[in-house]
């Protein structure tokens, strides 16, 4: 396949430019995806894309293993405003434990004042004043006392039972204070000492009262949103003073499972050891590099029971609905219902929430997002771009298409592969923006840079050939090419007869104008007939056919143009007499044969131009016509080629710098336009021919004369008249077969 000076040219300023702008989009994606910067358009398109496969692959079921024990708008018209008292409180446990036989429960409200609600500190204010000297009084009131601690009393129904109190921590950001007893921590500030997780820290919380939290376990129940404020996880762990806390759900899964120690896995890479996973009993709950676990969401709102408080209080429900079940109790009344967004909703109880992360912890199904997801992510970019940027140039707009599409599915497949398969989050918005971009940006600079190519062939053979065949080159700039190569084409030479002597007669705007109304129309002629003009040489033109655009044609088309020229060159005498001008009179000489054509020259300077003996030829053809007194002569190759006109036959020569003899001819004109007139004195011309190769100088001579004498002292019969009687007092050599040598240009 030739190398083309046009793909190469124009593919070379592309790469190279398209290259460096690629090379820094692709810096960009990577210094992004390593956390140098963030660019917010990519952060909140991953989070939708996240948010986008946790719908696409949520089983929308409801998960029967954990009920939610509601304080909705009903239990609060039954029993009161909250909080209830206490005494509400442990009766609902006993209720659930005793009665319905559930599994375990946990709390995502907090208890953080003392139920006063009672009246017991009235009672004891008046056995310390008006009552204290009344014995009877003392004595019922501590007979009435264990019935009236409803803190006490909640706490004895705590006691012993796998219950999960919740709490909350708050962050600088909400100030520093802090309320009620924590539990004891999970872990201790040694354990996670030469870890590089980045754990969120506590300023403050407000916990439980000590009485309930020491009958009871404890999580914390705090979220901390993303960015964009939607909760896709939950902190598996927070620090607070060196010592690390567990969440709500953690702690309901440890008491569920019965365990009472959590493995914490950090591999140790070198100096670099971070927190993957948490290990509770067989269950795995992976986290990412802030101690934060994915909610694993099963659906919208709804997608575990609903019972309400009031019903469990009242013992409505089947005595078996509840039996072996988790149960999280929260509210959905308004006012204190507890709403997040989430990727399924933007209004989303909290108490789902949690309710969703432990059926995932218990399932085994939470997404994982370690710390090395992130090195994943940017070697997938890597590739990514290295192969698009290597690939996309190289293609055809629709194979670029069809490669970006494969590509982009490929992530996509991969990526939903991984999500799937092995519950791995990985990037998929960058490296398909990455993909996207680095498409656009080929085609744009690829658009540019054929634009480009199209101006460069309009600038490189717009000065060669007519306007319509630049058209129609720049339609496929890659087609065409200044390299040299040899090929069959015709090449025409013309050539102002006596230019000398009528230069000497016109001063120089005179020569101009001249020049200019000659050159103008015949170049018009040459584009007409699609030839290509190599140059002008002061008065002379030089044109060939079939390149840049090969054409079948090129010898049709090269004596038709110079038929027309000469028909033109009649109507410019009539228009230059008219402004005092001399006639002018042409030359024409034209020859077909392989020709190197191409891009030739010095370091200096450079011309689109064909050389080779056929375009000597041509040269030569074109001085011969004033030997002959004809306008235009053409090589026998020519005449081969042509039909539909009229040749005559004028001589076989050699010319200067070449040894074989040509038959050259002149073309008379369209068949069907030439006169019988013409047509009988070719006839008798080749029979002259015939004779004079005989030798047969006499009977040459007499039809010579007799064309004379019709017809003229033309130069042609002048010359060959001239001949005879030289050949007479000179006979030529043996072998000779009329061939006549020119030693001259």
């Amino acid at each position: 396949m030739k190398t083309n000076w046009f793909r190469t040219h124009e593919q070379g300023l592309r790469h190279h430019a398209g290259r460096v702008i690629d090379l820094l989009i692709l810096a960009v994606f990577l210094l992004q995806a390593s956390g140098v910067f963030e660019i917010d358009l990519l952060r909140r398109l991953e989070a939708i894309a996240y948010d986008t496969r946790v719908q696409l692959t949520m089983p929308k079921t409801v998960f029967p293993g954990i009920v939610i024990v509601d304080i909705d708008e009903k239990s609060l018209a039954e029993e009161g405003r909250w909080p209830w008292g206490r005494d509400h409180m442990a009766v609902l446990m006993d209720q659930l434990f005793d009665h319905y036989k559930i599994a375990a429960a946990g709390f995502d409200v907090v208890f953080a004042e003392p139920d006063e609600n009672s009246g017991l500190q009235v009672l004891q204010q008046l056995g310390q004043t008006e009552l204290k000297a009344v014995p009877q009084y003392q004595v019922a009131l501590e007979k009435l006392r264990p019935s009236l601690e409803h803190d006490a009393l909640f706490a004895a129904s705590l006691q012993g039972r796998p219950v999960v109190l919740g709490y909350h921590f708050s962050s600088a950001s909400d100030g520093i204070h802090t309320s009620g007893t924590l539990p004891p921590p999970l872990f201790s500030n040694e354990v996670f000492k030469q870890t590089n997780t980045q754990f969120l820290t506590a300023s403050g919380y407000s916990a439980n009262l000590a009485v309930l939290q020491e009958a009871a376990a404890g999580g914390f129940f705090s979220f901390v949103p993303g960015f964009d404020g939607v909760s896709r996880s939950v902190p598996m762990l927070i620090q607070y003073q060196g010592n690390y806390y567990e969440s709500l759900t953690l702690a309901l899964a440890r008491v569920v499972l019965g365990v009472d120690q959590v493995t914490p896995v950090t591999p140790q890479n070198g100096d670099y050891s971070a927190l993957e996973e948490l290990i509770v009993g067989a269950m795995r709950i992976p986290v990412d590099e802030h101690a934060n676990a994915l909610v694993p969401y099963r659906g919208g709102k709804g997608s575990f029971r609903y019972i309400s408080a009031s019903d469990v209080l009242h013992g409505r429900l089947p005595l078996d609905d509840l039996a072996d079940k988790i149960v999280l109790i929260g509210t959905s009344a308004p006012g204190l219902m507890d709403l997040r967004a989430t990727p399924v909703s933007n209004v989303f109880p909290g108490v789902e929430v949690h309710a969703n992360l432990l059926a995932g912890i218990l399932e085994q199904n939470i997404k994982q997002k370690p710390i090395y997801a992130k090195a994943i992510g940017i070697v997938t970019l890597l590739a990514t771009g290295i192969l698009m940027i290597w690939l996309l140039p190289r293609l055809s707009p629709v194979k670029a298409i069809m490669a970006t599409i494969v590509a982009l599915l490929s992530i996509f497949i991969g990526n939903l592969a991984a999500w799937q398969q092995a519950d791995m989050v990985l990037p998929v918005a960058s490296p398909m923006l990455l993909i996207l971009i680095l498409f656009v940006v080929d085609i744009v600079s690829g658009f540019f840079f054929e634009s480009r190519a199209k101006k460069q062939m309009s600038g490189l053979f717009g000065q060669y050939i007519p306007p319509e065949l630049v058209v129609e080159m720049s339609r496929d700039p890659a087609m065409f090419d200044m390299k040299s190569e040899n090929k069959e084409m015709t090449v025409l030479f013309s050539d102002i007869r006596d230019f000398t002597k009528i230069s000497e007669t016109l001063d120089a705007n005179e020569l101009s104008q001249l020049i200019n109304a000659y050159l103008t129309p015949m170049t018009g002629i040459i584009h007409h007939h699609q030839g290509t003009i190599d140059k002008y040489i002061g008065d002379a033109i030089m044109a060939f056919w079939s390149a840049p655009i090969t054409d079948a044609l090129h010898a049709q088309h090269a004596l038709m143009a110079a038929l027309e020229m000469q028909s033109r060159l009649q109507e410019l005498s009539v228009a230059f007499a008219k402004k005092g001008w001399p006639e002018l009179h042409i030359g024409i000489g034209i020859n077909t044969g392989v020709m190197s054509v191409g891009n030739m020259g010095s370091e200096f300077r450079r011309a689109y131009t064909v050389m080779g003996d056929s375009v000597n030829l041509a040269s030569r053809l074109e001085s011969l016509t004033k030997q002959y007194g004809i306008g235009m002569l053409v090589g026998e190759s020519t005449r081969n080629k042509v039909t539909g006109i009229v040749f005559q036959e004028i001589d076989q020569v050699t010319v200067k710098g070449k040894r074989e003899p040509v038959t050259i001819y002149c073309p008379l004109g369209l068949e069907g336009a030439v006169t019988q007139r013409i047509l009988d004195n070719v006839a008798r011309f080749d029979s002259v021919l015939a004779l004079y190769r005989a030798r047969e100088w006499a009977a040459a001579e007499t039809i010579l004369l007799s064309l004379q004498e019709n017809e003229g002292k033309h130069r042609l019969y002048s010359l060959y008249l001239e001949r005879i009687a030289n050949y007479r007092l000179n006979p030529p050599p043996e072998g000779w077969v009329g061939v006549f040598e020119f030693s001259t240009k």
